[in-house]
């Protein structure tokens, strides 16, 4: 491949960034509006978790897709069938089709998030060619991110909330006509038997976890603890089969090597806590402040605008700071979102929501390109495409397990609120309160009492993913104690 080629792939492999942050921010922006039609408040936690599913168990399968068949092709299947997810919820009728055509757009989006990144490998043999290449596909979400609040309240206030997902449709057309015509790889493919048990087993095992999490809190505890159990056992169970495959979905070799674990590990708690801010923030703006879908989403705004700044940051002066440096300045802007989140009431303005944004983004965008970087460097050329792929679901089954929570969190204090309004305040009227559209049906008097329902959960939530945030606070000190300590020994010796 030409220079020219290699931009024109890097420019359709960038809209799949794009769509995702389009993708996220509009439909953040969106979910009042939709779980007001559809009548689903109750299923939020299912709205966000079962696209995060479908990304987190289709992941190392894309990834094993494209070791057979190449990746080229698996970039055009996935984006192709996130395409459809995206047609299939722009006409939904009801919650229970919107919440299937969200799951098929997962799986669709596990191989077009994943694929991009093991395609830079390949064609950017320079990690330092790689590291930008990536800096601008991380920009290009920010950007996306950008845009989508703002299309997005303004689609939903003016036509529809369909329209937000009809808006995917051109891009991914343009994308795979691209990568179609352009993109020339020369590959050995892998053609290893297919490891159908472990594939199996994953699923299962992850499947029946999340929705033992999901129903907690709806139906007896025994029965959450007994399908998270089960789930344990079933992935423990593909464990011990993935030890005698000849090409397993997930290697064994990629946790003996510590780096990729420290890695992974951060991975995963700073994403669990980064999807709290950017799922709940328009909910508190438009269901706790009273702004239309439009204002609500504009809470993004800030955050996308400084994960463009951290992203460029990160690798600028990580030379001079260390992986670990850049991550800590990361973790040091999460905490202050989130410490800032916790301590506002439920009389927070509108500029404070939008500081704290600025600073959750911050953090996110000088932790990401560093980690993905990290991950391929030290994962070594041969096992490059299925560390990418593992670290991408370790990231969205981090957010898949923590929206579960999060919606929990919400749905409890939701319920604990209508309960204690003694039949003043119902579940309808709450599923009212975030579209700026209906609410001024609702009694005006109530108003004070529904909204401060929905303050104590929404502040659980932020809780919540403080304390995720203070985790990775003491594992990056345990790391530099260990540093500390490593160096103190060279130097006696």
């Amino acid at each position: 491949m030409n220079r020219n080629k290699k931009l024109i792939v890097t420019f359709a492999l960038i809209l799949s960034n794009g769509m995702v942050g389009l993708d996220g921010t509009i439909v953040n922006t969106a979910l009042p509006a939709i779980i007001s039609d559809l009548h689903g408040l109750q299923y939020m936690g299912w709205i966000i978790a079962i696209f995060l599913l479908g990304m987190a168990i289709s992941t190392p399968l894309w990834s094993k897709f494209g070791e057979r068949q190449g990746n080229k092709l698996a970039y055009m299947a996935g984006t192709g069938l996130f395409a459809v997810g995206a047609l299939l919820q722009g006409i939904a009728p009801n919650i229970v089709w919107f919440i299937m055509a969200r799951g098929l757009m997962g799986i669709g989006a596990g191989g077009m998030n994943t694929i991009p990144f093991i395609i830079y490998a390949q064609i950017f043999n320079n990690l330092k060619r790689r590291a930008q290449v990536i800096g601008i596909a991380t920009a290009s979400f920010s950007t996306a991110s950008i845009i989508g609040p703002l299309v997005g309240g303004w689609l939903v206030d003016a036509f529809s909330w369909h329209w937000v997902f009809f808006l995917n449709l051109p891009i991914a057309v343009l994308s795979i006509l691209l990568v179609a015509v352009y993109l020339k790889l020369d590959e050995r493919l892998n053609r290893a038997s297919v490891d159908y048990k472990g594939a199996t087993l994953m699923i299962l095992g992850l499947s029946l976890i999340l929705v033992g999490i999901q129903l907690l809190g709806t139906t007896s505890i025994w029965m959450t603890i007994g399908l998270v159990a089960v789930g344990i056992l079933v992935l423990l169970g593909m464990g011990r089969v993935e030890a005698y495959a000849a090409d397993p979905i997930i290697p064994s070799r990629l946790f003996k090597n510590s780096k990729l674990v420290i890695d992974f590990t951060l991975f995963s708690i700073l994403w669990g806590a980064f999807v709290a801010f950017n799922i709940y923030i328009p909910m508190w703006a438009q269901g706790i402040l009273g702004l239309t879908a439009l204002v609500g989403g504009m809470t993004q705004i800030p955050g996308s605008i400084t994960n463009f700044m951290g992203s460029e940051i990160g690798p600028l002066y990580q030379h001079k700071l260390g992986r670990y440096g850049i991550i800590s300045l990361g973790t040091g802007a999460f905490l202050i979102a989130f410490l800032g989140m916790v301590l506002a009431g439920n009389h927070a303005n509108y500029w404070f929501l939008l500081v704290m944004g600025a600073f959750e983004g911050l953090g996110l965008g000088l932790c990401f390109n560093v980690l993905q970087v990290a991950v391929q460097d030290d994962a070594g050329i041969k096992d490059v495409p299925i560390a990418t792929s593992f670290a991408y679901l370790v990231r969205i089954l981090s957010q898949t397990f923590m929206s579960s929570i999060y919606g929990v969190i919400l749905n409890q204090a939701l319920n604990s609120g209508v309960k204690a309004s003694h039949g003043q305040v119902t579940m309808g009227m709450l599923n009212k309160l975030s579209n700026s559209q209906v609410v001024g049906e609702l009694p005006q008097a109530l108003l004070p009492t529904m909204r401060q329902i929905m303050y104590n959960g929404l502040h659980y939530i932020m809780l919540t993913a403080l304390g995720l945030v203070l985790v990775v606070v003491i594992i990056l000190v345990i790391i530099y104690v260990r540093l500390l300590r490593r160096h103190a020994s060279l130097i006696r010796e």
